[in-house]
């Protein structure tokens, strides 16, 4: 999994009209992710990389691909070293694994995600305003 882009998120400004788009013309089947705003691909398994819908914020501007690696830390360690920014550092995402954010040389922002079945829930809690940054 490793370098692989792993996972997308797509941010709306209106869920409703964003939802009913993506549902209507790709035929994407969405179910909410817990409590908070965030929507996921149903049945993404298989061919191609799941995705989701966020709500768009300050944090979440534009789409945001996400690249699979064996070790957040030492992956944004490696990202600073050829130039880049970290934007977040590893947050957890309970049950699924750890993610960040960093900037490319060319401003582009792009996620990390690290696979761990053991993330834990975030200190608080996760309720409608948790935000992994």
């Amino acid at each position: 999994m490793a370098g692989k882009v792993v996972h997308f998120e797509i941010p709306l400004d209106d869920a409703d009209r964003g939802k009913a788009f993506y549902e209507q013309a790709l035929g994407w089947q969405l179910e909410q992710w817990g409590p908070v705003p965030y929507w996921t691909l149903a049945g993404a398994e298989g061919e191609g990389i799941g995705g989701g819908l966020t709500m768009r914020s300050d944090e979440v501007p534009g789409p945001l691909l996400y690249v699979g690696v064996d070790d957040i830390d030492a992956t944004l360690t490696t990202v600073e070293a050829a130039g880049g920014t970290s934007l977040m550092g590893r947050s957890p995402i309970p049950g699924m694994g750890w993610m960040a954010l960093f900037q490319d040389t060319e401003g582009n922002r792009i996620g990390l995600f690290q696979l761990d079945p053991e993330a834990p829930i975030p200190e608080g809690g996760m309720d409608a305003d948790w935000s992994p940054g």
